[in-house]
């Protein structure tokens, strides 16, 4: 499997933005930011980073601020940075996706409605107090996105799930939900449900980034 890199990136206003990335050891697809989950830059994100560049794409996490103090400006700030970052290396933005998962999957659906993408994905969700609530910008997302949820976990049930399918119908681009009964937000005590989020994820990607 491919190895990660970290880098300082540079932004325009002189400040850095840290950056671990992993490139593809065959043709370039295109790039993939996975915005991470609460606990920061984990093994799980290193390894979902190393696993999307062994599918072609070169993929890349910012890090950021999480938990409870993690904002929309600051999200859609790095996430920005970012892209620029993947712009850099001639990466179009039709062929640049965003995925995250548990606090990532939540980011992931706040940025898909303030940004546009070629195709977004959220595997799980995490309430965080900054942040909007999913119900209030399913519809409004602006890039494909692709939602997926156990109904096991406190900040997503069943019935929220339902409400966030019918929401995220009204939107103007292709949406769809997936519930995975009995799996939690997570997905780590399902192994047979991890399996089919990560195929969803990258069939997604292949529908939509081309």
């Amino acid at each position: 499997m491919t190895s990660t890199t970290t880098v300082d990136h540079q932004r325009t206003d002189g400040s850095t933005l840290r950056l671990t990335f992993a490139e593809p050891d065959r043709a370039l697809r295109g790039g993939l930011v996975v915005l991470h989950e609460g606990h920061g830059v984990t093994d799980g994100v290193l390894l979902l980073v190393k696993s999307l560049a062994g599918e072609g794409w070169l993929t890349v996490t910012p890090h950021i601020e999480s938990g409870e103090q993690l904002t929309q400006r600051d999200l859609l700030e790095a996430t920005d940075r970012t892209l620029e970052w993947l712009t850099d290396r001639g990466v179009e933005a039709d062929l640049r996706g965003v995925v995250g998962f548990d606090l990532g999957g939540t980011a992931a659906l706040v940025v898909a409605s303030h940004r546009k993408f070629g195709a977004a994905v959220s595997v799980g969700g995490q309430a965080v107090a900054e942040l909007p609530k999913l119900l209030e910008i399913a519809g409004r997302v602006t890039s494909p996105w692709l939602g997926m949820y156990g109904d096991a976990g406190d900040e997503v049930g069943e019935a929220e799930v339902e409400q966030l399918r019918e929401a995220a119908a009204s939107a103007k681009v292709a949406t769809n939900v997936v519930r995975y009964p009995g799996a939690n937000h997570r997905f780590d005590a399902d192994p047979s449900a991890a399996a089919e989020a990560w195929q969803r994820t990258l069939d997604w990607f292949d529908a939509h980034l081309r």
